[in-house]
C-alpha cells in the first residue's frame, strides 16, 4: 500500500525566529498562531503544507544530526508554485528587498519560468510558474 499522506510540515532551522518571521510575513505568508510559541512558528504555505521554522536549540530535539550552515552548504531546496511569471518576479523581488539574497539568475524555459532567493539562514526558495497549456503543444 502506497503512503499518501494527507499533510506536509518541514520542520526547518533558524538562527533567529523573530526576524525569519517578518521576512517570511512581508513576502505574503501567514502563521497559524495555535502552533507558535518562543522557538517555533507555523508558517502555512498552503491548506496541506507548513514550514515549522524553529530556533536551531528547538530544532536539535528533533535530530541527533548536525544542522547544515545553509549558508555555506546544501541540503534541500524549496520549491513553491506560482500562478504567474509576475508572481514568480513579485516574491522573489520582495525576498530581495526584505534582506534575502540572490540564488540563481530567473531562467525561462517558455513552459516553465522561475527564479530563486536565499532566505536569511540561507535556505535556497525557488519560485516557479508552469504554462500547462503550453506544456501540452509540444
Amino acid at each position: 500500500m502506497a503512503l499518501k499522506s494527507k499533510n506536509i510540515f518541514i520542520n526547518l532551522p533558524v538562527k533567529d525566529l523573530h526576524k525569519s518571521t517578518d521576512f517570511f510575513q512581508a513576502l505574503g505568508f501567514e502563521f497559524n498562531p495555535q502552533f507558535t510559541d518562543e522557538s517555533t512558528a507555523c508558517m502555512i504555505v498552503s491548506d496541506n503544507i507548513f514550514v515549522l521554522i524553529m530556533v536551531e536549540e528547538r530544532f536539535k530535539e528533533f535530530s541527533k544530526k548536525e544542522i547544515v550552515d545553509a549558508a555555506t552548504s546544501s541540503e534541500a531546496i524549496f520549491c513553491l508554485s506560482a500562478e504567474s511569471r509576475d508572481q514568480v518576479d513579485e516574491v522573489v523581488n520582495k525576498a530581495l528587498a526584505f534582506g534575502g539574497k540572490s540564488s540563481n539568475d530567473p531562467q525561462d524555459h517558455g513552459f516553465m519560468y522561475g527564479w530563486s532567493f536565499q532566505d536569511l539562514d540561507g535556505h535556497i526558495w525557488e519560485v516557479v510558474y508552469m504554462d500547462e497549456s503550453a506544456m501540452n503543444q509540444g
